[in-house]
This record gives C-alpha cells, sequence and structure tokens, in this order.
C-alpha cells in the first residue's frame, strides 16, 4: 500500500478509536467492559502513528501517539504512558520542536514519579539539543544539560554527568559566564586527573578553565596555572600548558604577533576547534591595539 492509502487507513482507525473512548463514557459501558474499548482505542492509536509514520505525517504520528499516552495514563499503565509520550516526542521533533519538548517533559514528569532517573535525563538531553539545533535558545539547553547532570549523578553515572556538565560549560563561557564554565571545568579536571583511563582529558579541562580565567583577568590566570600544576604535575608538559605560559608572556608584553604566532604553532599540530578560537580571540582583543584582530 503506497503512503497515501497508509494515510486514510491511519484516518479510520483514528476515528474508529475516537467512537471506542466515547462509547467507553456510557453507565452501561462502563460497568461493563469499560477498560477493554479503552484498551482497543489504545491500541488503535498506536497502529494509527505507525501509519502516519510510514507516511511522513509526523504531526499525525505524534498527535495519535499523544492519544494513545492519555489513555494509557487512564488505564494508569505509567510505563506504556510515558513510552508512547517518547514516541509522540520523537515524532514531533521532525515538525514541530515545540510539541516534541512538551511530549517528552510529560515523559519526564511519569519517569521521575517512578523513580526512573536515568531515563528521565536522557530524555532532558534529547530536549536540551532541540534547544540547540532547532530553536536555538542556549539559556534553556544549558538548564536541560544541568537537570540531565543532576539525575545522573544522584544515580551514580558519573561519567554521564560531566560529558552533561562540559557542554553547560562549554555553552556559559559562550555566554560570558565564565566563573560558571570555570567552576565545572575545573571540578571536572579535578575528578579525571586521577582516573588513569581519563587523566589524558584532565589537562584539556585545565587548560580550558585557565583561558576562561585570563579573559577576565591576566593575574587570575598566572596563579591558576600554578594551582593545575601543582594539583596536575602532568598538566606542566602538556603543550596546552605551554602555550597558555606563551600566551601569558606575549600578553604582558602587548605583542600580539608573539601571541599569533604560539596559537599558530600550536594549531598546526592540534586542529583549533570553533569553542578555542573564539576564545583565544576575545584574549587577543584585550592587547592594546587589537580591535578586531583575528589569529592569523
Amino acid at each position: 500500500m503506497d503512503s497515501s492509502g497508509k494515510e486514510r487507513e491511519a484516518v479510520q482507525l483514528m476515528a474508529e478509536a475516537e467512537k471506542r473512548v466515547k462509547g467507553s463514557h456510557s453507565f452501561l459501558r462502563g460497568l461493563f467492559g469499560g477498560n477493554t474499548r479503552v484498551e482497543e482505542a489504545c491500541e488503535m492509536y498506536t497502529r494509527a502513528a505507525n501509519m502516519f509514520k510510514i507516511a511522513k505525517n509526523w504531526s499525525a504520528a505524534g498527535n495519535a501517539f499523544c492519544q494513545a499516552a492519555k489513555l494509557h495514563m487512564q488505564l494508569q499503565s505509567k510505563h506504556d504512558s510515558a513510552t508512547s509520550f517518547v514516541d509522540a516526542g520523537n515524532a514531533y521533533k521532525k515538525a514541530d520542536p515545540q510539541e516534541a519538548i512538551n511530549c517528552l517533559n510529560a515523559a519526564i514528569d511519569i519517569y521521575t514519579d517512578m523513580g526512573r532517573f536515568t531515563i528521565a535525563a536522557k530524555h532532558h538531553i534529547t530536549i536540551a539539543e532541540i534547544y540547540e539545533a532547532e530553536l536555538v535558545d542556549i539559556e534553556k539547553a544549558i538548564a536541560h544539560y544541568e537537570q540531565a547532570a543532576d539525575y545522573y549523578k544522584g544515580e551514580e553515572s558519573n561519567s554521564s554527568a560531566n560529558k552533561c556538565l562540559l557542554k553547560v560549560a562549554a555553552y556559559a563561557a559562550q555566554l560570558e559566564q565564565y566563573q560558571k564554565a570555570i567552576e565545572i571545568y575545573e571540578q571536572v579536571g579535578t575528578n579525571t586527573m586521577d582516573n588513569p583511563l581519563l587523566k589524558y582529558s584532565a589537562k584539556e579541562y585545565f587548560f580550558k578553565a585557565a583561558l576562561c580565567h585570563f579573559i577576565v583577568d591576566e593575574l587570575n590566570a598566572k596563579l591558576a596555572l600554578e594551582k593545575y600544576e601543582e594539583m596536575f604535575p602532568a598538566f606542566t608538559d602538556s603543550r596546552e600548558c605551554k602555550l597558555l605560559k606563551k600566551l601569558l608572556e606575549a600578553h604582558e608584553e602587548q605583542n600580539s604577533e608573539a601571541y599569533t604566532e604560539a596559537v599558530k604553532e600550536f594549531d598546526s599540530i592540534s586542529r583549533l576547534d570553533q569553542w578555542l578560537t573564539t576564545m583565544l580571540l576575545r584574549i587577543k582583543k584585550s592587547i592594546q591595539g587589537e580591535g578586531d584582530g583575528d589569529l592569523k
């Protein structure tokens, strides 16, 4: 059957499901098998949703899954209700991001009520990603990453919590909330530096924390750098630490050429990503005579 045929069948199923729900409300039906009709309607809404998916009518699929979720709740099937809200959210993601968020929030409420915090955290991340990519609301993305990190921490999933916190730190620095970014980078760096599998990453977090310090105040950056070397001796020999020392020296001498040269040398071996480029440019602009300088 082609997609338009599937869509027609889905619309018929929706109408039939609606009839079942209305029928279940009558007094006699309520006494004799009202729930059975609601269960049948639930199944019909879910089948209709999947047919709408085949026809790529994402809004209609989302709506059908949503109807199923509400009926599951009526039947006290919390888990099935949450699953249907997630399916609705995934369908709406392709057509109506805000409605997708509403459905995922409904699922999160059920999962947290059931004590399923790890699953709730996963859906907070999905919402954060929608705010990042579709709705471009970074403040709200940060809030959902923070909530996910909280739930992961509560469940002792520290690695997953750290991933969320690093997202928060990167965005906080972009929004010039440097103190918040520094606290997270230092916290994650300290947590990872004693772990044989993760300590290689610790130098990156201390490097980023030092750059945030540097944007705010050169002296703070110097003191932070000394503290990181003391805490984590392996940091001293890293390319990141050597770059920071060269940048501090160039900044102290207000030498933008030396600053640019040090950055270029680092970039020739380890490519700078967009975040690092942005932070390094912000520091460079504080060198006298560097209005809208670049790193070339």
